[in-house]
C-alpha cells in the first residue's frame, strides 16, 4: 500500500505539462481559492449557473471543485434533495436536484451552509456533479471525477491520477 507523504509528486503521478496542474502538488488539508474563469452549468434548455467569482477547492488527489456563489445561480431551477453528507474539513452538506426532476431525482449539486471556519468563503455556494448535469470552464466540458460520489471537475489542465480510479481506494 503506497502512502503519501505531502512533501512530494509520487512516482506514478503525471508531469504537468505547459499550463497544466497536477492533483499531487495540491495541498491537504484541501483550501479554496478564488477564481475569475467563466463557469457555466446548464441542461438542454437553460442555464442554471453562470460566474466568473467562484472559488476552486483544490485538495490532494482530486481534481478540483469548483463552487458558484448564490448570487450566480437560478434558484426557480433547483429544489432541495434528500440527503446529507459530512466533510471532516469543510463540515455539513445539503443537497440540491433539477425542479422539474421528480421527487426521487438524483443530486445534481451540493453546498455548505454553514462550513467549518476555514472554508467560510463557499458558505452557501453550490458545487455541482458534471457527471450529472453538464458543467464548463471557459467553454470546456467537464468530465466528471471517477466514482459516483466524488464532485470533482477534469479539464484538460489536470493530471493525476486522481482519487476515484480502480486502485486508489487506499489513497
Amino acid at each position: 500500500m503506497w502512502t503519501y507523504d505531502g512533501r512530494s509528486r509520487p512516482e506514478f503521478a503525471v508531469e504537468p505539462g505547459p499550463g497544466q496542474e497536477s492533483v499531487w502538488d495540491y495541498p491537504r488539508p484541501p483550501v479554496a481559492v478564488p477564481d475569475a474563469r467563466l463557469v457555466q452549468v446548464k441542461t438542454a434548455h437553460r442555464t442554471i449557473a453562470e460566474s466568473t467569482r467562484t472559488c476552486r477547492v483544490l485538495e490532494t488527489a482530486s481534481p478540483p471543485t469548483f463552487y458558484i456563489p448564490p448570487d450566480d445561480i437560478d434558484f426557480a431551477a433547483l429544489r432541495p434533495a434528500a440527503g446529507a453528507s459530512f466533510c471532516e474539513w469543510k463540515g455539513m452538506a445539503s443537497y440540491w436536484a433539477l425542479a422539474d426532476a421528480g421527487v426521487s431525482a438524483e443530486a445534481i449539486g451540493w453546498c455548505y451552509s454553514e462550513p467549518n471556519e476555514s472554508f467560510a468563503s463557499i458558505a452557501s455556494f453550490l458545487a455541482f456533479y458534471p457527471g450529472r448535469i453538464a458543467c464548463y470552464v471557459n467553454g470546456e466540458r467537464v468530465r466528471p471525477q471517477p466514482g459516483h460520489f466524488y464532485g470533482g471537475w477534469l479539464t484538460d489542465e489536470i493530471v493525476g491520477p486522481v482519487k476515484g480510479t480502480t486502485g486508489t481506494g487506499s489513497w
